[in-house]
Formats: structure tokens, C-alpha cells, sequence
């Protein structure tokens, strides 16, 4: 790959112990099956499963133990 068909910001980035950073227009379905289209330039969604905002992060996360984080 050339260096001008590199990648400059990656679509999902998977931040240790946090969230999944999503970056341009997507489509998240949650739980019930619901789309939700992304409305910011980089939207955070919840992988610990504790957000009371779910799909997206309410940063529940900072609060869990080290053991139980993504």
C-alpha cells in the first residue's frame, strides 16, 4: 500500500479497558434490534455492557474493576 491510500483515521478503534470509538456515519443496533445512526464525528459505544445508555458509553466503565473491563 502506497502512502497515499493509507488509512488516516481508522472507522473503530478499541480502547483498552473503554469503549469502541466509531468515527463517520454508521448504523448501531442495539439489544431490542433498534438502529441508531451516529450523529457526531466520533461516537464511543459500550462494551463493559453496564452503560445505562446503551449502545453508547456513559463511561460506567471507570468505575469497574480492572478484572471485569473489556
Amino acid at each position: 500500500m502506497t502512502d497515499d491510500h493509507r488509512i488516516e483515521h481508522p472507522d473503530v478503534i478499541l480502547c483498552p479497558g473503554g469503549p469502541m470509538l466509531i468515527r463517520g456515519d454508521h448504523l448501531i443496533e442495539d439489544a431490542d434490534g433498534l438502529l441508531h445512526p451516529t450523529r457526531r464525528p466520533v461516537s464511543a459505544l459500550c462494551r463493559c455492557g453496564k452503560s445505562s445508555t446503551q449502545p453508547w458509553c456513559d463511561g460506567t466503565h471507570k468505575v469497574l474493576p480492572d478484572r471485569t473491563r473489556p
